[in-house]
């Protein structure tokens, strides 16, 4: 049943960690270097991903023999680690460059929407929230993500570098303190 509050949640959770806004610069650099990014191309991949791992992720982590709540707070240390790369100004993560014809899926579409966090996140959030709403959850994100990558050229012109700054500052504080509440939630166990 949809829950519009967990719904709101999902959806704040994962645009944080998608980090979209955030990510404008890089995606103003790639367009420099491959001259195009095909921002519905780009949505539907990283969507398929996103809801491919919603529906088999945890078939896959049963596989390999883990619980839902190990993975969760496996992918809150990654969420959390996520905020302080944000808070700090500080890489933790590396990002592997690729060809300029291929630019639109990687790393755009995977990792920089869909990457390891968005799918621990998913995951996670999965230990908490009601799949539909999840989503839901995704749904709002990939119609942000297309309405962001179709106007980053105008939002760069309007926020200016010191309102990313902030913004991702701020993002990165949300993200803590939701890694902070995942851990705490699953390391009790039911």
């Amino acid at each position: 049943m949809l829950n519009f509050k967990e719904i709101a949640s999902v959806t704040i959770i994962l645009f944080s960690i998608i980090d979209i806004i955030g990510s404008i610069p890089i995606v103003l650099d790639l367009k420099k270097k491959a001259g195009n990014i095909e921002s519905v191309k780009a949505t539907l991949v990283a969507g398929i991903i996103m809801i491919v791992f919603l529906f088999l992720g945890e078939s896959i982590l049963k596989l390999f023999g883990i619980d839902v709540y190990s993975f969760a707070i496996a992918g809150a240390i990654i969420i959390l680690l996520i905020g302080f790369e944000m808070i700090l100004g500080i890489t933790l993560f590396r990002h592997e460059s690729t060809s300029a014809s291929a630019t639109t899926i990687v790393p755009l579409a995977f990792p920089l929407i869909a990457g390891a966090g968005t799918m621990t996140t998913i995951i996670s959030l999965r230990a908490e929230y009601q799949v539909i709403n999840i989503f839901s959850g995704i749904i709002i994100n990939l119609i942000l993500v297309y309405v962001v990558l179709r106007s980053c050229n105008w939002l760069e012109r309007k926020i200016g570098n010191g309102g990313f700054i902030i913004l991702r500052k701020v993002m990165g504080i949300i993200l803590l303190a939701i890694a902070i509440k995942l851990i705490k939630s699953n390391l009790i166990l039911p």
